[in-house]
């Protein structure tokens, strides 16, 4: 019999396993949340899927997540352990972005899911008042919850996606039976001269007496189910939302004085618990003097209807940080899709920029393939959508419907079916960058609210687009040039079989000055070369071609005189960059292998036959190249066996070099992962390694890698 399973696939009971698992959690370590981050693979986003204890709607700002971000949840996935924040302060020191857009007192721990595959990771909060360290008790109770997880996902028969929403999942066990209630509580409360109210954790009201609905000026009937902010005109202002989830997420009372209709003013108390929160209301004595003390939490900002809800406003804080930490065109089109799309509700984005009179789409999300293609190369005086009248005039424009629409671009709605759009001029000192489009899928009206958030979050975004685009521009340069200086194919040799990787470093990484070549000897004898220019620059990438032509021009010398001689060449270049450089002289006919270190990480030789092993050569160093107290620099030269069927491995640093792992620990698990993949094809061997590598950090590096392998 088939399994029920959801709109997203999975199971129900696999649902019901992880709804189960959160609840517990939450009740057993007396955390104030819990929620599960799932990573699709190949994906580079985390995606919030479950969460407990919160509104769903209070984290939006963090339902995705990039691996690559600053931040303990992605710190805690890209390194796999438990990383723990005790403290908002220890939270602006260790990550000053993510604290941006977290402004309240919490603790938090992520865990990370790592079974069959990198799952994701466990996120836990808990209230201010917690100790600022965990407990041995209390890290056994979140490894041992991650592992449930963990094995619930392994198992699971169905695929698991990301939600388009979180799956809100109730805690168990708390508070009594609505219907159990009994009456003398309720004549208590209608007894009381102030207002009282009760909210669910999702912030709706579940109760609320005769005082509080008369003060709301709205019946009770009207308000129960309903968030308070939307429900009365003059609670829709960002304070009142924000002391709600400064309440929610320290776990401690919370009481101001705010304006309400008619210039009254009233007195607010929040007081927070496992189920949901109680508020008081009451009239204010008195209005608040220009001198009184500040409330406790924030000043009262505009108290008209129109101003931005708080979720907005940590949105944009939220996403100022992530813009702050983008290099390229893709990491600002992919914050900005992560970030705003599930805030605002749409379903697509579009980033077009002005590109020789066309109009180029340099980013895109929730468009079919096809339609892109037919909307990219425009003429920027197109009247088949707005773009380009936004992006002549730097107007921003809103169009709630088809029929908006069509009334002044007939031929838009039908190219992509979307069914509204907001259309953002991205604008730096009245110089036009680009236009980022969002649409939606169904109609949607954009109130004052909305489309002044959204032109500030155009702002933002075109300040990073125009560095962005400017970095790219660089990059492909500098990436262009050290490619066409890198060999196009690499000499056959009837025994010997060679392959190459050259990796580039992470995004947030200029280019580098990694280089290899092969060069053939004879028909048994050829120099094999690998070596790493100093620096993440063009400067670099050309010196990187002038000391692979040195080698060259000299190849086919001793060891230690060819890097001799690539020495005296650079001192003549009078350059300021230095570079390290390992000279393989390999004798296919006598079995054996010539080598001189300019400084370079040891090569790897792994020796077939009964006993196999891998080991990392031992090379006497010279200094490194370009070093001007050594023109005349000694590179002795070291003599190794080659065994019939041996596998040599030359690489760069960016392979096993890590800011918190010693290079000598790294050179051996890079040893040990050869002697395991030796069997592999040669191209299968290169492409484990460079992996195994990304595993265990991220790159900052450039990485280049020649494998040789004699018959």
């Amino acid at each position: 019999m088939s399994c029920p399973v959801d709109d997203a696939g999975v199971a129900s009971a696999d649902w019901a396993s992880l709804e189960q698992t959160l609840s517990g959690t939450v009740r057993r370590t007396g955390a104030v949340a819990a929620g599960v981050y799932l990573l699709p693979p190949g994906e580079p986003v985390l995606g919030l899927t479950a969460l407990c204890g919160l509104p769903t709607r209070t984290v939006a700002p963090w339902w995705r997540v990039a691996v690559s971000a600053a931040g303990p949840l992605s710190e805690a996935v890209r390194e796999d352990r438990l990383v723990w924040v005790g403290r908002q302060e220890d939270m602006a020191r260790l990550y000053p972005n993510a604290a941006a857009g977290l402004p309240y007192q919490f603790a938090l721990a992520f865990a990370p899911l790592h079974g069959a595959r990198r799952w994701g990771a466990l996120a836990l909060m808990w209230p201010q008042s917690h100790p600022p360290s965990l407990t041995r008790r209390e890290r056994g109770h979140i490894l041992s919850t991650a592992n449930r997880i963990t094995r619930l996902l392994d198992r699971s028969p169905t695929a698991w996606s990301i939600p388009a929403e979180p799956r809100a999942v109730p805690v168990l066990g708390y508070g009594r039976d609505p219907a159990r209630t009994g009456l003398a509580a309720d004549d208590l409360l209608q007894r009381l001269p102030v207002g009282a109210l009760g909210f669910d954790l999702q912030g709706r009201i579940t109760y609320l007496n005769d005082a509080a609905a008369r003060l709301l000026g709205r019946s009770a009937d009207s308000l129960l189910g309903t968030l308070p902010w939307q429900a009365v005109p003059w609670l829709d202002a960002p304070v009142h939302e924000d002391h709600y989830r400064a309440a929610l997420f320290g776990r401690e009372p919370v009481g101001y004085t705010a304006p309400g209709p008619d210039d009254r003013w009233f007195d607010i108390r929040l007081y927070p618990g496992d189920s949901g929160i109680t508020a008081f209301l009451s009239p204010s004595l008195r209005k608040p003097s220009a001198d009184a003390p500040p409330p406790r939490v924030t000043t009262a900002p505009d108290p008209s209807p129109q101003a931005p809800d708080t979720g907005r406003i940590h949105q944009l804080l939220h996403l100022a940080a992530a813009l702050s930490q983008t290099v390229t065109v893709a990491d600002v089109v992919d914050t900005v899709a992560d970030q705003i799309l599930p805030a605002f509700e749409a379903q697509g984005m579009v980033v077009s920029a002005a590109d020789a009179g066309r109009l180029k789409i340099i980013g895109h999300r929730g468009y079919d393939p096809r339609t892109i293609a037919r909307l990219n190369g425009l003429p920027l005086d197109t009247d088949v959508t707005p773009v380009g009248r936004v992006l002549r005039s730097g107007v921003p424009a809103f169009y709630a419907d088809p029929a908006d629409m069509t009334a002044t671009h007939p031929r838009a709605p039908a190219l992509s079916g979307k069914q509204a759009w907001a259309f953002l001029p991205l604008m730096v000192s009245e110089r036009r960058v680009g236009c980022c489009i969002l649409s939606y899928d169904h109609p949607h009206p954009f109130g004052a609210s909305d489309r002044a958030v959204l032109v500030s979050l155009a702002g933002l975004i075109a300040q990073a687009m125009d560095r962005a685009l400017l970095y790219d521009a660089k990059h492909d340069l500098a990436h262009g040039l050290q490619q066409a200086l890198l060999p196009a194919a690499l000499p056959t040799f009837p025994r010997l079989d060679v392959t190459a990787r050259y990796l580039p470093a992470s995004r947030g990484v200029d280019i580098g000055g990694d280089f290899y070549d092969l060069i053939r000897l004879g028909d048994t004898a050829a120099a094999a070369v690998i070596g790493d220019v100093q620096g993440h620059n063009i400067k670099a990438a050309a010196l990187m071609g002038q000391v692979r032509t040195a080698v060259r021009a000299t190849a086919g010398a001793g060891p230690g005189e060819v890097l001799a001689r690539v020495n005296r060449v650079l001192m003549d270049l009078e350059t300021d960059l230095f570079v390290s450089c390992l000279y393989v002289h390999i004798d296919l006919a006598e079995g054996r292998l010539l080598l001189a270190s300019a400084g370079h990480p040891p090569p790897l030789l792994y020796s077939p036959g009964s006993a196999p092993r891998a080991v990392a050569l031992r090379v006497e160093p010279g200094p490194l190249l370009g070093v001007h107290a050594c023109t005349e620099a000694d590179y002795p030269r070291t003599t190794a066996p080659l065994p019939p069927g041996a596998l040599l491995a030359l690489y760069t640093d960016g392979l096993v070099e890590s800011p918190d792992t010693d290079i000598t620990d790294s050179i051996a698990a890079l040893t040990r992962q050869l002697a395991r993949s030796a069997a592999l094809p040669l191209d299968d061997l290169a492409d484990g390694l460079l992996h195994h590598a990304g595993l265990r950090h991220t790159r900052t590096d450039d990485t280049a890698l020649l494998l040789l392998r004699g018959h």
